[in-house]
């Protein structure tokens, strides 16, 4: 190469991956060597991946993920750029269960980089959720009341929850939220990944 001639930067996802599999590999206390053994894909085409000095090929990021035990979606979402910092009113996603009478508002959307997620809920007087199990066991829940009355099983115990009010707890089991009335209640539900 000319010495006049820039060389290029390595393309920033290729850099998220590669320092995501860096974080696999070492998670898993596997050394370049190891790695190679259990993928048969050679230790200088995996460095050169864990560096950003190549873009991995289809194929290849198909035998790791079959190491790691994860889909090539979970393995890209992990590497997605660094969430916004602010999320306007505007972009935050808002649906709406008709039958039930639950409106979800993500406030602050789930991200592969963050473990954690803000939803407000509103529930109409005498609407009633049941959920026979958690998308995650384990998943961690903070549940504070803004306006209104909430009731909330986890397990076999229910608790009542007014204005102001915060539940906290891990979900193992089914939940049901319950809107007891008179008025509707609006809360705000954390949550976060084990």
């Amino acid at each position: 190469m000319k010495q006049d001639e820039a060389v290029p930067s390595p393309d920033p996802v290729d850099v998220r991956l590669g320092s995501r599999l860096v974080e696999l590999r070492t998670a898993h206390g596997w050394s370049l060597g190891e790695l190679a053994e259990r993928t048969g894909i050679s230790r200088s085409t995996l460095s050169r991946a864990e560096r950003a000095e190549t873009s991995p090929t289809a194929s290849l990021l198909n035998r790791l993920c079959a190491v790691y035990g994860r889909t090539m979606s979970q393995l890209l979402s992990e590497i997605e750029a660094e969430p916004a910092p602010v999320v306007r009113a505007a972009d935050q996603t808002v649906w709406q269960d008709r039958a039930s009478g639950f409106v979800r508002r993500s406030v602050s959307p789930p991200h592969g980089g963050l473990r954690g997620e803000l939803v407000e809920g509103r529930l109409t007087a005498g609407a009633d959720l049941a959920y026979d199990r958690p998308p995650v066991p384990g998943l961690e829940q903070h549940i504070w009341v803004l306006d209104g009355a909430l009731r909330v099983t986890a397990g076999d115990t229910e608790h009542h929850l007014g204005d102001g009010d915060c539940l906290r707890l891990r979900v193992w089991g089914p939940t049901r939220f319950r809107c007891p009335g008179p008025g509707d209640v609006r809360y705000v539900l954390a949550v976060v990944r084990p």
